[in-house]
């Protein structure tokens, strides 16, 4: 049986991609005078705001000075957790309060494995913080997603080995990460390249242990 559930955030435990786009395109609205493609999410997508804010400048074909860049960086986030406020419980995807309990029956651990800074925040509007036995700071590792960095330190904050552990991820990003770091890893969406992951499900709603167990002894 595994020990660890190392779990994304966004896409996985509730959804605030589409928050998340929506102040990337009021930064860009506001600072740039231009609009985002719906194509770009996908590129933004599980990833670190650092990264994310080099892939729209990349993909405007703008360069700005550091500073300039840092000030993006926190007006986005302005933007963000202002949008965040309206969020609670009633925001966590379908099956996701169900599935956490099952694992805390079985006294498997729970890290959160996320890219984002305002993680812990999130949980807290979401009354699930005390769910989780560590939260990973993004900020205390040295490359973020793809690379497997954030599910190792992840892994090591439950003190359990990544291969005790299994990942749950919605994004290319993540699922890369998951695998990188040598832990059974649950992809949950439809994209094809999430076809890659050692169990694939559609929705959340069926993140079930009876499930998971079932291909990870397989």
């Amino acid at each position: 049986m595994f020990k660890g559930a190392l779990f994304d955030l966004d896409g996985v435990i509730t959804d605030t991609s589409i928050l998340h786009f929506e102040a990337w395109r009021k930064l860009v609205d506001t600072f740039f005078s231009s609009e985002l493609p719906d194509s770009l999410e996908e590129k933004t997508k599980g990833v670190s705001r650092t990264d994310s804010l080099k892939v729209i400048l990349k993909h405007l074909d703008v360069s700005v000075s550091e500073t300039m860049f840092q000030q993006l960086l926190v007006e986005k986030n302005a933007y963000y957790k202002e949008a965040l406020q309206g969020i609670s419980s009633e925001a966590i995807l379908p099956g996701v309060s169900d599935f956490i309990s099952e694992l805390k029956q079985q006294q498997v651990r729970l890290a959160l494995a996320s890219a984002s800074l305002n993680g812990p925040f999130i949980l807290d509007k979401l009354d699930l913080r005390d769910s989780f036995d560590a939260i990973v700071d993004p900020r205390s590792v040295a490359r973020g997603k793809p690379a497997p960095d954030i599910f190792l330190a992840a892994a090591a904050a439950l003190k359990l080995k990544p291969s005790k552990c299994i990942g749950i991820e919605d994004s290319i990003a993540g699922l890369r990460a998951i695998k990188d770091s040598g832990a059974f890893s649950v992809a949950v969406g439809k994209t094809t390249e999430l076809q890659k992951a050692d169990l694939t499900l559609s929705t959340t709603a069926e993140l079930k242990l009876t499930t998971i167990c079932k291909a990870y002894f397989h």
